[in-house]
């Protein structure tokens, strides 16, 4: 038997991508997908489109949260598969055969995960996320960083817990990290797995978001230990950015 896999996608207002998104999952060849669609009660005609393809979903709500992660816990509570993968509106599962591929390299697995392909608004590839996906994944692999999109993991879900609401921008690097510190099977798929829609945070909230995920890095791995990983990245970003301005130059 196929395990079964939900698909959640959380979109407001984003009808230029939400249909991109939907037809990723929609057209899938692995036949055992129930399809999970969150909308915040848009305005812009996003609703419209989704339910052209209401006959084909498991379950759709629209209506106002509390914000991404409070729809994104709706979408657990509504989920009855053996595993759950997020796929936010504006991001494409990679290939249409991916979900067959990644069930394939391995029998049930706690975490399948893979690599993330970066796109601009305009839907022009980017490439790799800088974050490679590591050889080997467990709770400790985010230590520098968040080395897996979210997009990009496939989650049993009797190891999911609802998203901790504390956390407005972050909740997503503490719901991976627990989880990976109950799993005993993670599988490195060695595929790419997801296409992501680079998106415009602000700089406040980028801000914030690196403030929330200092306080969730210091929760796991301990205050000193975060504050010398820090100083890794920002030499790890500084030599990135250096690199790659001498091969635009």
């Amino acid at each position: 038997m196929l395990p079964k896999l939900s698909v959640i996608t959380i979109v407001y207002n984003n009808a230029k991508d939400i249909e991109r998104t939907i037809l990723s999952v929609l057209n899938q060849s692995y036949k055992n997908i129930e399809y999970v669609v969150i909308d915040g009660a848009s305005t812009d005609g996003t609703l419209n489109i989704i339910k052209k393809y209401e006959g084909r979903l498991a379950k759709l709500i629209s209506e106002k949260d509390k914000g991404i992660y409070d729809a994104m816990n709706k979408g657990l509570a509504l989920a009855t598969g053996d595993y759950v993968l997020f796929m936010n509106s504006g991001d494409e599962i990679y290939e249409l055969d991916t979900v067959e591929k990644v069930f394939a390299t391995a029998p049930n697995a706690d975490i399948y995960y893979g690599e993330t392909e970066m796109y601009d608004e305009n839907w022009n590839s980017l490439g790799q996320r800088r974050h490679q996906a590591p050889e080997t994944f467990t709770w400790r692999s985010f230590k520098y960083g968040m080395s897996i999109s979210h997009q990009a993991i496939y989650i049993k879900r009797s190891l999911t817990e609802p998203y901790d609401l504390q956390y407005k921008y972050s909740a997503d690097i503490d719901w991976i990290i627990k989880i990976a510190k109950k799993a005993s099977s993670i599988v490195n798929t060695h595929l790419y797995v997801a296409k992501y829609l680079v998106g415009g945070m602000s700089k406040q909230k980028h801000r914030e978001s690196l403030k929330e995920r200092f306080k969730i890095f210091n929760h796991y791995y301990g205050f000193i230990a975060n504050l010398i990983n820090h100083v890794v990245i920002a030499f790890n970003l500084g030599f990135y950015f250096l690199k790659h301005r001498r091969t635009n130059d």
